[in-house]
C-alpha cells in the first residue's frame, strides 16, 4: 500500500505492508534481514491507545514512528535490533509505522509531520 509523509514542504513515498491482524502486529518485521529503504510496515489500531513495541528476533534497525488519529507523527524512537527494551509512544496513537533505522534522520522527518495511507 502507498504511503505519504509530509516533512516541511517535502513530500516522501513509501510502499508499506499493512499489519491488520493481532497476530500480523505481534510479528511485524521479524527475522528479516533487510528492508529497502521506501518500504516499511503500518500497524492500525482499531482503537487509539498507547502503544509499545519491542524487537525481540527483529534483526534489523528500524524507525518507529507514532502516529496520532489526525496523521500527525507524535514521536520517533530508533529500534535497536533483539532489544527486549520497550519502545513506547509518547501518548495515544493511532497507528505505528516501521521504516528503516536512521530513515527519518535522513529525510527529515520529525514529530509534527503528516503521514496519509
Amino acid at each position: 500500500m502507498p504511503l505519504t509523509i509530509s516533512a516541511g514542504g517535502a513530500t516522501h513515498q513509501f510502499t508499506v505492508e499493512v499489519a491488520r491482524t493481532e497476530e500480523e502486529q505481534a510479528y511485524g518485521l521479524m527475522n528479516r534481514n533487510e528492508l529497502a529503504p521506501n518500504r516499511g510496515m503500518i500497524f492500525p489500531f482499531a482503537q487509539v491507545r498507547q502503544a509499545s513495541f519491542w524487537m525481540k528476533d527483529t534483526l534489523i534497525p528500524l524507525d518507529i514512528i507514532f502516529i496520532r488519529a489526525d496523521g500527525i507523527i507524535a514521536n520517533i524512537e530508533n529500534a535497536v535490533p533483539l532489544s527486549l527494551e520497550p519502545v513506547t509512544s509518547m501518548g495515544p496513537v493511532a497507528a505505528v509505522l516501521e521504516i528503516p533505522g536512521g530513515r527519518s534522520a535522513e529525510l527529515g522527518i520529525k514529530p509534527g509531520h503528516k503521514v496519509t495511507w
